[in-house]
């Protein structure tokens, strides 16, 4: 809908300009002064100065257009105002050389929004021009193309305080992004190149961590809150905030202060507001990292429909389980920077989490000014299985494409002068994608000051009825494979060599077995899956493990337990209970104040001895480092949730070696588990920490467990 706005009275203006023939020139050339001295000073220009230089730019060419060809204005007086015009577009080339966002506006092409249509018709009627009815008209944008997916837009909820915010301040802020980047390759022409990609991070760099260059600590430390220090590799990264870099995958090892460097890059980039989507354990921790190093920061925790929210606030923060609820205004809210916390969680590009977060991004950078938002995927374990994990995290910040790579890394790569087809192609590839903004620091490079920590296997015998049970259950399910196996040999008619059976035939039954759980009968019972043996084999070790958490809390002090079922928590309370000890239990049903009362009573209360945690509730995000020793009840399925959970003791703060007691069940396939969970924790050491270590198989430990079990029954037979 288009906007009319009355003309000046008529002769307003125009009787002190009857004889100047170019009465737009002193207009512009007192605006490109306007903008000139405000990016002198401070370095960037504000969107209204953007605005201002982009109206300067239209009407300067139009203008030159206009003198050069008005056979009127005589030879002499028109050398004259074309030597004044090019004037000031020297000035506007001095003034994006000090700013280089503002060198995509005078592209010829670039078109006014509303808000530089009102300022060139304020400015041509200013000089008192004659304007056209059509000129006095403000053309609207285009209406944005939903960006709802239609599955859960009659979800969609808007907190009171979101139209308030948006009434407060009704003029968007014109888009004068940058121009969307096109690379035509040379040499990679024709190369699909993303696969190389992966490759070149899966063969390691021989020794070389995986970290963009960073600026040097600061000498002084302008970044720190009063009462607050940051760390010295904390500064550096921020010192590269601070120098213009925008987009990260900081990976850094749990317990080296993610957030703290995330809440501060927003400051020193003065990207707000800013959005936060994050696991629900950590919300109100977030909320207090932004309280700690930018105090003069408002904060909001986005809960339920968003009843409380403040919309007037710098930060939100936002978890991923109600982010569907909230996202139609989330992508229409006008962020300037986004943080993705546990960027791992969205590794499954066919989730709608990973969907909706990825969908964000794209509007952050289609949306925000200059179309360079500060993006950063915050994760201390981005490999958990394949390095294609990397795919989601790589397309949230821009590096990744319609499925392939951005043409800044495109152009690059092109630059190495090699192809996929030489050797040598590679690690300069990895560097490539590192230099976008991967930062990669480990606690013994970076943290010397933490003391070193070590995972202790104590095996412990389940010699009862229940233990007896679940080796039964173990042979029962070994055997089930061994004749589907075997079924399969028959089927292909193929002869088995004596004690070499076939690895791939094995992984084959495995993976057929995972897709079909339990199921088959053996002997008139049903026969268990893997995942239900497992469980069975944490509730046989909870109270072992309560009663070894005891003992360390009567010669230690305080220790963490994590268990990964609810049933075990509570055999592990009750054993602890009588035991005269007092803990508290943090969960994944708990409130967020329930479970911020439990890690504040744990850390600062003495007659708290043990915290009985969910390795899922409370395996990212928080720090328990009031204990120094660690009880692990039940075995995860990933490496990743393993170090997590002993990386919420192992932190910053942490004064004493810290020991993780990892609880097996002697006899029962656990030990194995333990290896193949152990074996995973290569794949992240090559990729990103230069290791040259082995690495583990692609394949899920779950599959890797059941071919165990399969080549036990065939070695038994």
């Amino acid at each position: 809908m288009a906007t009319r706005v009355r003309r000046r009275p008529d002769g307003q203006g125009q009787n002190q300009r009857k004889d100047d023939p170019a009465p737009l020139i002193p207009v512009l050339a007192r605006r490109v002064r306007e903008v000139e001295s405000r990016v002198s000073s401070k370095g960037k220009a504000s969107p209204t100065n953007r605005t201002k230089f982009l109206v300067v730019a239209l009407l300067m060419r139009s203008e030159r257009a206009r003198v050069r060809d008005d056979a009127s204005i005589p030879g002499g007086t028109r050398a004259d105002l074309l030597k004044r015009l090019d004037g000031i577009a020297t000035i506007l080339a001095q003034i994006a050389a000090r700013d280089t966002s503002l060198l995509t506006l005078l592209d010829a092409n670039a078109k006014p929004g509303p808000a530089a249509q009102q300022m060139r018709r304020d400015w041509l009627l200013e000089s008192g021009a004659e304007l056209a009815e059509e000129d006095l008209v403000i053309q609207a944008p285009e209406p944005p193309r939903p960006v709802v997916p239609p599955q859960i837009a009659a979800r969609q909820v808007t907190p009171q305080s979101v139209p308030s915010r948006a009434l407060a301040n009704p003029f968007l802020t014109p888009d004068l992004g940058r121009a969307e980047q096109q690379y035509l390759p040379g040499r990679l022409a024709g190369w699909d190149l993303l696969s190389p990609l992966y490759r070149a991070f899966e063969q390691g760099a021989g020794g070389e961590a995986a970290t963009m260059a960073l600026p040097p600590k600061p000498q002084i430390d302008r970044f720190s809150p009063p009462g607050s220090q940051l760390m010295v590799h904390q500064s550096r990264f921020l010192q590269s905030v601070q120098e213009g870099h925008r987009t990260f995958l900081l990976a850094d090892e749990p317990g080296l202060g993610k957030t703290a460097q995330s809440v501060m890059a927003a400051s020193i980039a003065g990207a707000y507001p800013m959005l936060a989507v994050v696991p629900n354990v950590v919300k109100i921790n977030w909320a207090r990292e932004v309280e700690r190093w930018t105090p003069q920061r408002r904060v909001t925790v986005i809960h339920g429909d968003g009843n409380d929210v403040d919309a007037f606030a710098d930060v939100f923060v936002v978890n991923y389980e109600i982010l569907d609820r909230h996202f139609a205004w989330l992508s229409s809210f006008g962020f300037r920077s986004m943080v993705v916390d546990e960027a791992h969680f969205i590794k499954n590009l066919g989730s709608q989490r990973s969907q909706q977060v990825l969908a964000l991004g794209d509007r952050l950078r289609a949306t925000a000014p200059g179309g360079n938002p500060l993006l950063i995927a915050l994760t201390g374990t981005p490999l958990i299985n394949d390095v294609k994990d990397f795919d989601a995290i790589w397309r949230f910040l821009g590096w990744i494409k319609d499925g392939k790579p951005a043409p800044e890394i495109v152009r690059r790569l092109d630059d190495i002068g090699l192809t996929p087809a030489d050797r040598g192609f590679y690690p300069e590839a990895r560097q490539v994608v590192i230099d976008q903004g991967i930062v990669r620091r480990r606690k013994v490079d970076v943290a010397k000051d933490l003391p070193d920590k070590r995972i202790a296997d104590i095996t412990v015998e389940l010699d009862d009825d229940l233990g007896r049970s679940i080796r039964a259950a173990e042979k029962a399910l070994g055997d089930k494979l061994a004749r589907r196996y075997r079924a399969f040999l028959a089927e292909a008619n193929a002869t088995e060599v004596p004690g070499e059976p076939d690895e791939a035939l094995m992984r084959r039954v495995a993976a057929s077995e995972l897709r079909a759980g339990a199921g088959e009968k053996s002997d008139g019972k049903k026969t268990e899956s893997v995942f239900s043996l497992v469980r069975r084999i944490g509730q046989a070790k909870a109270r072992l493990a309560a009663d070894y958490a005891a003992q360390l809390s009567h010669s230690v002090g305080k220790v963490v337990l994590f268990a990964k079922h609810i049933d075990v928590m509570d055999s592990a309370e009750q054993v602890l209970a009588d035991a005269g000890l007092r803990t508290v239990s943090i969960r994944g049903d708990q409130t967020t104040k329930q479970r911020t009362d439990a890690i504040d009573a744990f850390q600062k209360d003495p007659e708290v001895s043990v915290a009985v945690c969910s390795l899922l509730a409370a395996g990212v995000g928080i720090n328990l480092h009031a204990a120094s020793n660690v009880v692990l009840a039940e075995l995860s399925w990933t490496a990743a949730e393993q170090q997590q959970a002993i990386d919420r003791v192992h932190r910053i703060g942490q004064d004493e070696p810290v020991t993780a007691w990892r609880l097996l069940a002697a006899g029962t396939i656990d030990s194995r588990i333990a290896e193949l969970i152990d074996a995973k924790q290569g794949l992240a050491a090559r990729a990103l920490d230069g290791s040259d270590v082995d690495v583990a198989s692609g394949d899920t430990v779950q599959l890797n467990a059941l071919v165990e079990l399969l080549r036990r029954s065939l070695a038994e037979a």
